[in-house]
């Protein structure tokens, strides 16, 4: 394989979050693809790609916000929300796993009745990884 991929895509974003449980995409403000589970937004996008921005661990936050190319993310700061402003300073793996993170913090405030719903996550078979 060659050097690993950089950024994500909208239509990388679509196919990394489409097979998770209860994920559900929209369109909102004109432009940006929402990504959201039990009617939360996990992460959000422009729909013509670039900066991506998404819910991050309340530990994690200034550290990640502090980055080169990251920023505390405008009018979801107090939320613990970054917004990736070059994506291409990151490897799409890594961006990957901080997005799965987003929907994880995201699904674990749904009532416990719908997180039951919507069935086991991570899945067994990637707790394997």
């Amino acid at each position: 394989m060659a050097t690993a991929s950089k950024g994500i895509t909208p239509a990388q974003l679509e196919k990394l979050c489409g097979s998770w449980p209860g994920v559900t995409r929209d369109i909102k403000w004109g432009a940006d693809l929402v990504m959201s589970v039990g009617g939360k937004m996990f992460a959000v996008m422009p729909t013509e790609g670039g900066r991506i921005s998404f819910k991050v661990e309340d530990e994690r936050f200034l550290e990640l916000s502090d980055q080169p190319g990251m920023i505390a993310a405008p009018y979801l700061a107090r939320a613990r929300w970054i917004s990736v402003v070059e994506p291409k300073r990151f490897s799409t793996a890594e961006l990957s796993e901080l997005i799965r993170t987003a929907y994880g913090l995201i699904r674990a405030k749904l009532t416990k009745k719908l997180q039951a719903e919507l069935g086991e996550w991570p899945p067994s078979k990637e707790r394997k990884k």
